[in-house]
């Protein structure tokens, strides 16, 4: 099963940059996706999520087949970036 991993961040967010730089670290690919750009997507993970907190995430599954996306929020899915890492690393074991 193939998954991809999308990344929300912003301009200026220092906790964006530590997020990408441990994903990074990790060799974990990612797509960024800047929520001013992206803002109607953004917008949707935020109703969804009922959280508009960044760094957040999501993994999409089978992207290519029947795809199933899977949300995370930091305060409501993981409190510190290194929880959210983890997350993502369980996922793409």
């Amino acid at each position: 099963m193939d998954k991809v991993l999308i990344v929300f961040t912003m301009k200026g967010c220092p906790f964006c940059d530590v997020f990408k730089g441990q994903l990074k670290e990790h060799k974990l690919e990612f797509y960024e996706r800047d929520i001013q750009t992206h803002k109607d997507e953004y917008d949707l993970f935020v109703e969804i999520t009922e959280n508009d907190y960044v760094p957040a995430f999501m993994i999409v599954e089978s992207p290519n087949e029947v795809p199933n996306s899977l949300l995370f929020a930091p305060g409501r899915d993981f409190n510190e970036l290194e929880e959210g890492v983890d997350i993502i690393k369980e996922h793409f074991k």
